[in-house]
């Protein structure tokens, strides 16, 4: 019996002894894996843990950064520029035209008037060449030929890389040979620059509707100008390309036209243009000869007959309700 009792104490006394170590075994394997937690994130073993490393919590991964969100500039988002659509003209029948005169104008940057077409904010040239590269306007050659000697008649399409080439500046470089001889000359085109745009031209169409008694412009394409050299001489304004307005009127509508005097007004290069918000001087009006202004006219005169062609372009509306007494 004491055989018995003996032997059973002995196996109770093992079984306690044998739970004591495994306990042991697994509280050093935890703090083992707690130390090593830091190495496998990235921190410095070595390094003394303070805080909440000490107090056995999770260290703080400092090194990932957080993705830049940009505040918003002011305290409301302009969107109904954004989202502003062309409003379209009216419908113009060819019975219903009485009296229809074509001219070709050229608006100055450098005007008070007009300088906001030029503003470093957002230039008209800017967001012409912008959706040119984009593919949403398409470039037109100038150059006269024997279908279109005007140059304007939108009659020879440009490639995008075309139409930037033709306002940026060139310059003649020189060529040399290993020994250091001139062996000739290139022309080496350069970065375009947009305050080089001084002026643009316009061409328009006059009409009178009969069916709804209204006298109006409506601008068909626009060019911007530069200014070409020539060995040396600085040739007159010539345009770069046309782009066909009607066309242009879905880009321009989007784009915001720095005012002035006010920061909400809310139009649109396209309300700038519909809305005639700019001023201008006749260079050509369509005639038998197919002269220009200057082609008869130098100096001061010019400006005298472009003055005349425009009183006399209005003065048709006038009289069109004079009655006699």
């Amino acid at each position: 019996m004491k055989t018995r009792f003996l032997i059973i104490v002995l196996c109770l006394a093992c079984s306690a002894s044998f739970a004591q170590t495994k306990k042991r075994t697994t509280k050093k394997a935890g703090t083992r894996a707690k130390i090593q937690a830091p190495v496998a994130s990235g921190v410095n073993p070595n390094k003394q843990v303070s805080g909440a490393a000490n107090a056995g919590l999770s260290p703080v991964d400092t090194t990932r950064k957080k993705p830049f969100d940009r505040p918003m500039d002011g305290y409301y988002r302009k969107n109904n520029i954004l989202s502003a659509k062309v409003t379209p003209y009216a419908n113009l029948r060819e019975a219903d035209v009485m009296f229809a005169k074509r001219v070709w104008r050229e608006i100055d940057l450098r005007e008070k008037m007009n300088q906001y077409l030029g503003s470093p904010k957002g230039r008209l040239i800017d967001v012409l060449m912008a959706a040119i590269d984009l593919g949403e306007l398409t470039a037109y050659d100038p150059a006269p030929t024997k279908d279109d000697p005007n140059g304007d008649g939108f009659s020879k399409p440009l490639a995008t890389g075309q139409a930037r080439a033709r306002m940026a500046d060139s310059a003649v470089v020189d060529q040399f040979d290993k020994d250091g001889n001139k062996i000739g000359s290139r022309v080496q085109a350069g970065e375009f620059n947009p305050d080089s745009v001084v002026k643009f031209r316009i061409k328009e169409d006059w009409y009178f509707d009969r069916q709804r008694s209204v006298f109006e412009p409506r601008i068909i394409g626009i060019a911007p100008l530069y200014k070409p050299k020539a060995a040396g001489m600085d040739l007159d304004y010539q345009p770069a390309f046309w782009i066909y307005f009607d066309e242009a009127r879905k880009v321009l509508a989007v784009k915001e036209a720095v005012s002035r005097n006010n920061d909400a007004t809310g139009l649109s290069f396209d309300d700038c243009f519909v809305k005639r918000i700019f001023t201008s001087y006749i260079v050509k009006q369509s005639n038998d000869k197919d002269e220009r202004i200057r082609d008869y006219a130098q100096g001061i005169d010019k400006l005298y007959e472009s003055e005349r062609i425009k009183k006399t372009i209005l003065d048709y509306e006038l009289n069109l309700w004079k009655y006699g007494e």
